[in-house]
């Protein structure tokens, strides 16, 4: 019997290859989890879901913009219209705008605290209600080490994701009356297609790991984070809320 088995989940930003959200999805569908897999990316997210499905799981793709309200309240509706609950939250979906605050715009600042903060607010808002309907749930809201401590170029980043934090712990207090649990996972530097993005634009093909001082020195694999989620997504975690789990080789340790 799998790690989540019987459990249904909703994984948001599952479509980018590698990608955390797209080896999340695989994971918890491998454990047993029923998986509806969302992104702007319909394609992709098929992509993941179908690849669950072949696999033997239960999984079903949907388009999401998840800054979008009125989308979420349709994405969490179909999810129990499918499968009957939802049991588990990963919001996972976020983009990064790297440029100095003086380089920064206001619309570069808006859309990432819209993306990356704002979604898991309305995630967590309609999720929590329908968990409440279930007797509880695990919701995993992604933030980073950037929400942790100060990174040159991260201005907006870091505030959309420090918000995550915060609102996690919020979460989980207000949600634990009801049995819903709230943690955050902060990736350090794992590599995804965005982390790719962010190395190209320096002019290189991999990471500095010296340079980024990670004591383990090498760079994350997307598995990394997606066993970490597992484990918060499971019953082996269940007196677990609140908390902050730093998944980044000891990069902040120094």
């Amino acid at each position: 019997m799998g790690r989540v088995t019987g459990k249904v989940a909703i994984v948001t930003g599952g479509a980018s290859n590698p990608g955390l959200g797209r080896t999340t999805a695989l994971t918890l569908g491998r454990e047993g989890a029923s998986v509806v897999v969302t992104d702007v990316n319909l394609e992709g997210a098929e992509k993941t879901a179908a690849e669950i499905r072949a696999a033997g799981g239960n999984a079903i793709a949907m388009a999401q913009d998840v800054t979008n309200e009125s989308r979420w309240q349709e994405i969490i509706a179909t999810t129990v219209s499918t499968y009957g609950k939802l049991d588990i939250l990963v919001n996972n979906a976020g983009i990064a705008v790297l440029k100095t605050i003086a380089d920064l715009t206001l619309a570069d600042f808006q859309r990432q605290i819209d993306v990356n903060l704002t979604s898991v607010f309305l995630g967590c808002k309609y999720g929590m209600v329908q968990m409440k309907k279930n007797g509880g749930g695990t919701i995993v809201n992604l933030s980073s080490v950037a929400g942790l401590v100060g990174m040159a170029t991260c201005g907006a980043y870091s505030a959309s994701k420090g918000g995550v934090r915060l609102m996690t712990k919020v979460i989980a207090v207000e949600g634990g009356a009801d049995n819903i649990r709230c943690n955050s996972v902060h990736p350090g530097v794992i590599w995804t297609n965005m982390q790719a993005a962010a190395v190209a634009g320096q002019g290189r093909q991999q990471p500095e790991t010296g340079q980024m001082r990670i004591p383990l020195g090498r760079v994350g694999q997307p598995e990394d984070i997606a066993n970490c989620i597992l484990y918060l997504s499971s019953d082996e975690s269940n007196y677990v809320t609140g908390a902050e789990f730093t998944v980044d080789a000891g990069m902040t340790a120094i």
